[in-house]
């Protein structure tokens, strides 16, 4: 049994906030994005988040210490969209696998810098980088052409290749956990799970825990490519992840339901990290840390939970709030099945 799998067992894991909300605070410009490496690039980078992991690292790392002071376990690479695929809007696509190192040798750094203070001594066994991969950009099971339904715009083995460079560089950056993150397609997910297994089938290294969070897109119940929650459980049950659950798109409010169907079937550890609410009219999203928080209580103790924390909108705050709230709470029992 792993240190993580361990601690699992014995209290309700708390995952970090939104890491694009807390990078909008230091409004960054353009030269700032660029930074000494990409002072000449050939177009604007303002936005590619990613990037920021070479040229403001100390950004990045700083961002991480503060979700961990505020109690997160699990701190994520601000990784996000950085495969291949997704960097082709910038004209990056060499650069994935730079990124993904420089981002996990980030929050690395962020918890050995943490661990110098006393309350980081205090929690240096249970402290750990989840390396995430997001849901690319583009579907592997929708069209973006109506006029012509079988058309893709990516192929299954391109999305395969793509996420493979990106765990590479995760894994040698140092990463503990592999985060498969904010759903929408299945196939894209299943993807980077065969990238994942296959790169440890070829380096023969000891697989690091998967973690696995769909996306619930609206009221209907399914994801983006159209699957029930409990189709998208079976669809990626043969990973045997550490943890499925759900993330993004839907407030706390809004997920409960799936929450607790999840934590019926799941025969896995469960995972919920919502929003801050719903955005208004303006995109923001403002739902307070308390209310976030006494939401994500009722989940915990009604016993549906085993990881928690925040998506878009969350910040330190919000992460120090749950951690309060949750604080005594057993964590979910794995079911028999």
């Amino acid at each position: 049994m792993n240190k993580i799998e361990k601690l699992l067992q014995e209290k309700i894991l708390i995952i970090d906030g939104a890491m694009g909300t807390m990078i909008q605070r230091y409004k960054l410009n353009e030269e700032d994005y660029r930074g000494a490496q990409f002072k000449n690039w050939q177009q604007d980078i303002k936005g590619n988040n990613d990037v920021l992991n070479i040229t403001q690292p100390r950004i990045i790392t700083d961002l991480h210490i503060e979700f961990l002071k505020a109690g997160a376990n699990i701190i994520e690479t601000n990784t996000f969209n950085a495969q291949q695929i997704s960097m082709a809007d910038y004209n990056m696509e060499e650069y994935s696998h730079q990124i993904n190192f420089a981002a996990a040798k980030a929050a690395q750094n962020a918890i050995k810098e943490y661990q110098k203070t006393e309350e980081g001594h205090n929690r240096k066994n249970e402290l750990f980088v989840a390396g995430s991969l997001g849901p690319l950009n583009k579907t592997l099971s929708i069209s973006p052409d109506v006029n012509n339904p079988g058309y893709r715009a990516l192929s299954f083995d391109e999305a395969a290749s793509a996420y493979k460079v990106q765990v590479k560089g995760l894994i040698e950056g140092g990463v503990d956990l592999l985060l498969i993150e904010t759903i929408f397609d299945t196939l894209n997910a299943k993807a980077a799970i065969f990238a994942i297994k296959e790169y440890f089938s070829e380096t023969k290294q000891n697989e690091l825990p998967i973690m696995i969070s769909g996306t619930i897109t609206d009221a209907s119940g399914r994801t983006l490519s159209g699957q029930t929650l409990e189709a998208f459980y079976i669809s990626i049950e043969h990973a045997n992840p550490l943890t499925v659950g759900l993330n993004c798109a839907l407030g706390a409010t809004e997920m409960k339901p799936y929450i607790e169907e999840l934590s019926q079937i799941s025969k896995f550890y469960v995972s919920a990290y919502p929003n801050a609410g719903l955005p208004n009219e303006m995109g923001e999203y403002d739902e307070s840390p308390d209310i976030t928080a006494s939401i994500i209580k009722e989940w915990a103790e009604n016993g549906w939970v085993n990881v928690v924390g925040g998506c878009c909108g969350t910040t330190p705050d919000h992460i120090k709030e749950i951690v309060e709230v949750i604080r005594n709470i057993p964590p979910r029992k794995l079911q028999k099945r």
